[in-house]
């Protein structure tokens, strides 16, 4: 059986807004301008492209609706059977069935209005034959609201249960309501399961994940299951039920030993006993969980006896807590360890194994002598491993001081910055400073530059070459005053030049004159 993406199902709209958009959509994608004065087949085309397209796009989405459902015979039967737990096969089938008939029922209804418009002699019997077609098939369409509706349901419902392989590695999880599923699944895999101290808290089926042996491991987490007749289980229960009957997995059985879920070891071993046909040809172990409050040698003689049976008889029993996590990864272990060898027991009973077999040599190494030869390793080896063994104690890790300062630890990785002066190590700089990155203007050989340019500025002045006569330098400054008192005269001559020849009369605009030439015209 194939596997099946519940996510890829496209949304299903309700009854109106399936008219509004196929209507529209047709009203955009035909054309709109007919006259009465066209010849009589041109009109009788106009509307019959609108009549075919409608019920071109009412047959699109509603075949695209019966294709992405699945269908009960196709999909795996855990699958199968948990789709009529939750929806009701007969229900969901008469939608789809229903679904169906609208879709032949409007391709007969524009074959037979187009048949019928090929007769239309004129505009008004051919507009009025269209609109009887897009009628009838809108009312076909309305009378489908109920099962547009609750196929949308369904596939909101289907979109949020978890993706679970049926082939795949797989461990389950089964027993009483709040015995310590949610918790041992949280321990063992990266899933986040509500965990309350009440029961049915977990009330759909939870998958998480996780690695053993470099492969990919699935974890379910099932309701809660009573003891009571199958006819009389709920929705809740009845995932449980499914998951065990179609799953290939290994089943953890998980029972409070001291008993704080609210039922007495009798009853959690009274409900193995009626759901172990379920078990059949699945490996199983028996987690004795909240061994931290009770443990099964604290237990009365006969509860203990009744462990010993289930031990006598098969069955693993491993006490646990999932609070101190006593006994958890040795549970996972022995669960994929047996799953593992169940599997391949499996595929090597089946008809496949013994045409690959038939292909495979198994060389095994004839034995030349009877001497032994134990392991050796070369004496360069042993004193290479020597010289690396160095007394000095190691380097305390940022791990090691987060451990021994515990809430006052801070991570500071500043202190480890290897500059010239280690008062500069906790400088705050700017990354941007006035508009510009400083980045940008950061050299590394800075420090060697400044060094060369002192040494030179000492060099100059030991040979003199900033000493002068105090004369020389007034007479100096004395012809640049001189010559800036010039350029200062001379500007202010051009300032009043230009003002005088503003002041001579006011100047009548371009404008103006053209004005006054026309009329003297």
């Amino acid at each position: 059986m194939a596997l099946y993406n519940f996510k890829k199902i496209m949304v299903v709209p309700s009854a109106k807004d399936f008219i509004d958009l196929t209507l529209s959509k047709t009203q955009r994608k035909t054309p709109t301008v007919i006259h009465k004065h066209y010849q009589i087949h041109r009109i009788r085309q106009f509307y019959m492209r609108k009549v075919k397209y409608t019920q071109q796009n009412y047959h699109d989405r509603l075949t695209q609706i019966l294709t992405d459902f699945p269908k009960l015979d196709d999909i795996h039967p855990f699958y199968a059977d948990l789709m009529n737990v939750l929806y009701d096969k007969d229900h969901y089938k008469l939608a789809l069935g229903q679904i169906n008939i609208a879709k032949n029922l409007i391709d007969n209804v524009s074959k037979d209005y187009v048949r019928l418009m090929k007769y239309g002699d004129s505009l008004y019997r051919c507009k009025q034959l269209k609109r009887a077609a897009l009628g009838r098939m809108c009312t076909i369409i309305k009378r489908q609201k109920q099962s547009l509706e609750y196929l949308e349901q369904v596939r909101q419902h289907l979109s949020r249960l978890p993706t679970i392989d049926p082939n795949t590695r797989t461990l389950l999880l089964c027993g009483y309501p709040n015995v310590g599923k949610s918790s041992f699944i949280n321990k063992v895999t990266r899933a986040d399961v509500e965990v309350q101290p009440y029961a049915f808290t977990t009330k759909s089926l939870f998958v998480g994940h996780m690695d053993y042996r470099y492969l990919r491991w699935q974890v379910v987490d099932t309701p809660g299951i009573l003891d009571h007749p199958l006819e009389e289980r709920n929705t809740i229960e009845m995932q449980a039920i499914t998951a065990l009957a179609h799953l290939r997995a290994a089943v953890l059985f998980v029972m409070d030993v001291s008993e704080q879920c609210g039922h007495s070891l009798e009853e959690q071993l009274e409900l193995f006993r009626n759901i172990k046909p379920l078990f059949a040809n699945k490996p199983l172990i028996i987690v004795a969980n909240k061994c931290d409050v009770k443990r099964i040698s604290e237990l009365p003689e006969e509860n203990q006896k009744m462990f010993e049976n289930l031990e006598a008889e098969g069955f693993p029993v491993i006490e646990t807590s999932t609070l101190t996590e006593e006994g958890v990864i040795k549970v996972k272990t022995e669960a994929c360890d047996r799953l593992l060898s169940h599997r391949v027991d499996t595929k090597m009973k089946g008809n496949k194994v013994n045409e690959v077999l038939n292909r495979l040599h198994l060389a095994v190494p004839s034995k030349r002598d009877n001497k032994e030869r134990p392991p050796f390793i070369p004496e360069g080896a042993i004193t290479r491993k020597k010289r690396m063994e160095v007394d000095v104690p190691k380097k305390k890790r940022e791990r090691d001081l987060e451990v021994e300062m515990g809430d006052d630890y801070v991570l500071d990785l500043q202190k480890y910055w290897d500059l010239m002066s280690s008062s500069e190590k906790y400088d705050k700089i700017p990354e941007i400073w006035e508009g510009h990155n400083i980045a940008d203007y950061i050299d590394p050989d800075i420090m060697r530059k400044l060094e060369e340019l002192e040494k030179e500025e000492e060099l100059r002045q030991a040979a003199g070459e900033y000493d002068s006569e105090p004369e020389s330098e007034d007479e100096e400054m004395m012809e640049i005053r001189q010559l800036a008192q010039q350029i200062r005269e001379k500007k202010k001559l051009k300032i009043l030049e230009s003002k005088e020849k503003d002041t001579q009369g006011p100047k009548m605009p371009r404008t103006a004159r053209r004005v006054s030439i026309k009329y003297r015209q």
